[in-house]
Formats: structure tokens, sequence, C-alpha cells
């Protein structure tokens, strides 16, 4: 302590400036608090807008943010292998396809799907 200085005023440690006494706490997103890296707020955007329902739920969202998460999160994973198994250090369309195309469930739920640049399997 300088005694040239004027002390300085401190505030209690307790006490959060904001008034009327509020607690002003770092808010939490929705994603955070289900653990999740999707945006929950984002899928319940998109789920009120696109009209599928008069109401959504406060779950819906979270468990919609959870299986995307989990669907995204496998195909990467088998994506990955593809990549490595091609000695290369990045993902491309290619390995996308081959991952969705040699896995038996993936491939029957994405039997509609055609991913660009993604070529076909070879005999």
């Amino acid at each position: 302590t300088n005694p040239l200085q004027p002390p300085q005023a401190t505030m209690p440690k307790n006490v959060t400036p904001g008034g009327r006494g509020g607690s002003k706490k770092k808010s939490t997103s929705r994603s955070a608090k289900a653990g999740l890296q999707f945006p929950v707020g984002r899928v319940h955007r998109h789920l009120k807008l696109g009209r599928y329902s008069e109401r959504i739920g406060a779950g819906a969202p979270v468990y919609m943010a959870a299986v995307l998460e989990y669907l995204a999160a496998e195909v990467l994973e088998l994506a990955g292998n593809a990549a490595r198994d091609n000695k290369k250090s990045r993902i491309i369309p290619r390995h996308v396809t081959l991952a969705v195309r040699n896995d038996e469930e993936l491939n029957k739920l994405l039997s509609g799907v055609t991913v660009a640049q993604g070529g076909v399997l070879p005999n």
C-alpha cells in the first residue's frame, strides 16, 4: 500500500454490481446444460419456424440436437477411418461416401442420399 495514493474503493466479494441485488451470473446455454456441442437453441428455432406443430416442448430440441450430434459424430468417425486407410489427413467427400456405404445402418438411413463428388463403391 502506497501512503501517497488514496485507498481504492473496493466492492465486497459477495456483492455483484447491477443494483437491486439481482444475481448477475453468467448465463449457460441449453447446449452446455445438456452437455452437447450441437446448438439446442437453433434446433428449437428451426422446429418452431418449420411449423411442424403449434407447440414445441422444452425437451424436444434437446433430444433432437443430441440425435443429430450422435449421427454427425458417427459419420465423421467412419469417414476419418476411411481417410486414414487412404493415407490422407483430411476428410474429403469420397471418404464420407465410403464410410456411409460400408456401414449397414448408415447405408439404410442414407439410401436416398447422394454425396456430391463422392463417387461409388468399388466392386
